[in-house]
């Protein structure tokens, strides 16, 4: 039997930290170093210190995603009711999977409630702590930064606006 993470009535953060309460480990950081990508876990599972020390030597969160309760106006990417961050996502950056990831925690994730599946498209390209990420993902991540790149469109093929 899965682990049940939270409640319907409390939307989950996918991009949370290990030491926040109710924390739990969705998701392991696979692809290369300048590709890295999210593989789901099939049921989160909680976050434990055994699991912590696999990481020694580098961020949990380079290693691993966590989720957990959303936070809300307690964080800084949270304002008006709504996850400034998975906005500022799905604005700038483009999806990086054709269909809907399984996904255990979709039916409480706060970014899927909000921004629906151009959010789930973009997930596994969203790296808590990625050292080598892009310009346009630093300013997507920084919550004092508002002023992120919108999509275009050029010739049909979408693009990410880099000023």
């Amino acid at each position: 039997m899965g682990l049940r993470m939270v409640a319907p009535e409390k939307p989950s953060c996918p991009s949370a930290q290990p030491e926040w309460k109710g924390s739990v480990t969705i998701g392991i950081v696979r692809g290369t170093v300048t590709q890295p990508r999210l593989q789901l876990f099939p049921e989160p599972f909680p976050v434990t210190e055994q699991l912590l020390a696999l990481t020694k030597g580098v961020s949990p969160t380079e290693v691993f995603r966590f989720a957990a309760p959303c936070a809300n106006s307690a964080c800084a990417h949270f304002g008006s009711g709504r996850c400034h961050l998975v906005e500022k996502v799905v604005d700038a950056v483009l999806p990086v999977v054709s269909a809907l990831p399984d996904c255990s925690i979709r039916p409480n994730c706060r970014w899927h409630a909000q921004e629906g599946e151009a959010a789930c498209l973009r997930c596994p390209q969203v790296i808590t702590d990625h050292p080598t990420a892009s310009a346009v993902l630093h300013r997507v991540a920084d919550p004092a930064n508002t002023a992120v790149p919108r999509q275009a469109v050029s010739g049909g093929i979408p693009r990410v606006i880099d000023p």
